[in-house]
């Protein structure tokens, strides 16, 4: 049964009578649509219930970090920062369940602002790792443990090993025998890739709240492309500094695409990584903690490596959570990180002095 679109809108309470609402962004995750009312723009999401088990949890999160960063910017906003605005329900509630209990909330649509899937530019990269870096230092003083988990053992390292070890034992696909170059990564790097997560295990590193999904489209930008608004906080929850710069490092510096066949073509560009360093460092280097700035070049390792095992896992176990086009593009996908990787120890002296000279 097709959805009606405009009934679901009008069960939030917008200002004015709805008149259009179609399809809206680039989002693989939940279904966005822009509704046009007589008075203002709002932007409606179904939230993929797939992925997210716990929608009031979720909810929770989002409103309790947003409606803590609206108080803090009331008053003093120099750089005009946005705060994404979530409209209740008729009901009270922040999201709506229509008759196929599918989920629905819908936000304020933020005007005059535009997004990239790709730092084409260091003056992007930089405003992105500002306005990243304005999230985490904004909520320094914000109870992380207090938030619950969105996606329970996300970024956690143990997690995903063992779910692949697991999967290497059950070789269900019967793809074991091609990936053993690709196993060999793996394990030559798992005792090391850990170093995070024990420094968080032995309280050597704070909780912070992190937004774990720092891409360069979940940043908005103005029209002198000066970032103003992180969005899409669905993966707000506890973490660590590492989980956002690590995984923005990842996102926001390589040179191909996520499913490039072409490994010659992937590699981390340097450029990109001094400016996005830049700009978040000049937000957060007064309340990070030195084993936190210590270690944020390894993170972009890390995090680079927990996508691929991800990637790599999901093929063992044939493809059952990525969506694939190809038979193998969960083992492409895997090799670009890897990839990704090597460029990475290739030029990590260079990463760690990047950081030691801006802080």
């Amino acid at each position: 049964m097709q959805t009606d679109l405009f009934k679901i809108a009008e069960n939030f309470r917008v200002n004015g009578k709805v008149k259009n609402v179609f399809p809206y962004g680039s989002g693989h995750i939940n279904d966005s649509y822009k509704v046009l009312t007589t008075e203002q723009n709002y932007l409606l999401q179904r939230v993929n219930q797939e992925v997210f088990k716990d929608i009031r949890s979720l909810t929770s999160n989002m409103i309790r970090v947003t409606d803590y960063l609206t108080d803090l910017i009331s008053d003093n906003n120099p750089d005009e920062r946005k705060v994404l605005n979530t409209i209740r329900a008729q009901n009270g509630n922040y999201f709506y369940t229509d008759d196929e209990l599918d989920c629905w909330r819908v936000f304020d649509f933020i005007e005059d602002s535009q997004s990239y899937d790709r730092a084409v530019n260091t003056d992007l990269a930089y405003e992105g790792g500002k306005t990243y870096g304005w999230f985490i230092k904004m909520l320094d003083q914000f109870p992380a443990d207090s938030l619950a988990e969105t996606i329970p053992s996300f970024h956690d390292i143990q997690f995903r090993l063992e779910n692949f070890r697991n999967a290497l034992k059950k070789d269900v696909a019967g793809r074991v025998g091609v990936v053993q170059k690709e196993i060999d990564f793996v394990e030559q790097r798992a005792e090391e890739i850990t170093l995070i997560h024990n420094l968080g295990k032995e309280d050597k590193i704070p909780l912070r709240v992190t937004h774990n999904d720092t891409k360069i489209n979940n940043v908005l930008f103005n029209a002198d492309n000066k970032g103003i608004c992180v969005i899409d906080l669905d993966t707000v929850m506890p973490g660590y500094v590492h989980f956002d710069f690590g995984d923005a490092i990842r996102t926001f510096t390589n040179t191909a695409d996520e499913d490039e066949k072409d490994l010659k073509r992937v590699s981390m560009d340097l450029n990109l990584y001094r400016a996005f360093t830049e700009g978040f460092l000049t937000e957060t280097k007064e309340i990070l903690k030195e084993a936190e700035i210590s270690t944020l070049a390894f993170s972009a390792k890390l995090m680079t490596f927990i996508i691929g095992l991800r990637f790599l896992t999901d093929y063992l176990d044939g493809d059952v959570y990525y969506k694939t086009k190809y038979p193998e593009h969960n083992l492409t996908r895997a090799r670009v990180q890897f990839r990704l990787i090597e460029s990475m120890e290739d030029q990590f002296e260079e990463m760690v002095s990047i950081i030691d000279n801006l802080t």
